[in-house]
């Protein structure tokens, strides 16, 4: 069936049909906007908390505005009881080298499935992509039990070495979109006498960066993160990474929430402003790989 002219309509279905549009805008952008208000909401309380006393946290309802605000709590983390400077020191470290190891292996693991031609290619490809379905958690002893025995245990060797090679979920990731690549340009890359090597770095990474940088920040997200693994390996506090620094400021008796949501905030700032950096670039691989 035809739809029928703007024209030929009458002025009651016009004015039904702009009402349904407003109708299901209003209902799209308030459902974004309250799912915006709960992504927020917790990162906006742990600053509201940080800034308080702790008998202002106590004395008073969790949502009420500070009054007056104060960074006692911040200066405090840093003083030298709790020497803050030091978690966000090994923390930073950390995710430097497991995100420099792990972007440079996954990218020539992901080039080798996607392009190059050995036997049993794909057959290892699954092997390797189904340990995703292993929980991380049971992986925690095993890796316990060989980092012991290499004498690794509260060491920076401890907490890098088992995750600082290639991750099944990000081989398969860049897998796909270097396989999307146009051959073409890789077919004249190859009749101009580039290499392997050259049409990797030349080629393929610049080719696909929106995807390399959404990669890049899941990375970090995720090593920054962490905590079961350095909480397990290096126990010890010269070896304390953020998440399991701020989680030691709870006692048995007190729960220093002040400080605790202090922590949190210092501990999400910087994610939070990757994220604002690399949000072109999230949005381009998405685009990228719908249009593929």
């Amino acid at each position: 069936m035809s739809e029928v002219p703007t024209a030929s309509r009458t002025p009651s279905a016009l004015r039904s049909a702009g009402a349904a549009r407003l109708f299901a805008n209003v209902l799209t952008y308030g459902f974004l906007l309250a799912g915006a208000v709960l992504m927020v909401a917790p990162f906006v309380f742990s600053v509201m908390t940080s800034v308080k006393t702790p008998r202002q946290f106590n004395t008073s309802s969790p949502l009420t505005l500070p009054d007056p605000a104060t960074v006692e709590n911040y200066v405090s983390l840093f003083g030298e009881r709790y020497d803050f400077v030091v978690p966000i020191a090994v923390t930073a470290q950390v995710v430097l080298v497991l995100v420099v190891g792990q972007m440079l292996t996954s990218i020539l693991a992901a080039y080798a499935f996607a392009q190059l031609e050995f036997p049993g290619r794909d057959a290892i490809f699954w092997v390797y992509i189904s340990t995703l379905m292993i929980p991380a958690v049971v992986t925690i002893i095993p890796l316990y039990s060989m980092m012991t025995s290499l004498g690794l245990k509260n060491s920076f060797a401890g907490l890098v070495v088992p995750f600082m090679f290639g991750s099944p979920y990000a081989i398969f990731l860049l897998r796909e979109n270097f396989r999307s690549t146009p051959s073409d340009v890789l077919d004249a890359a190859r009749i101009d006498g580039a290499g392997v090597m050259r049409r990797l770095w030349q080629i393929m990474v610049p080719m696909n960066k929106p995807i390399l940088a959404t990669l890049l920040l899941i990375t970090v997200v995720s090593q920054w993160n962490n905590f079961m693994w350095p909480l397990v390996i290096a126990p010890r506090p010269e070896w304390h990474v953020i998440t399991v620094a701020t989680a030691a400021l709870q006692t048995q008796y007190n729960g220093n929430w002040t400080l605790v949501m202090a922590a949190t905030t210092i501990a999400l700032a910087p994610l939070v402003i990757l994220f604002l950096i690399f949000q072109k670039q999230i949005t381009s691989s998405l685009g990228v790989t719908g249009v593929r």
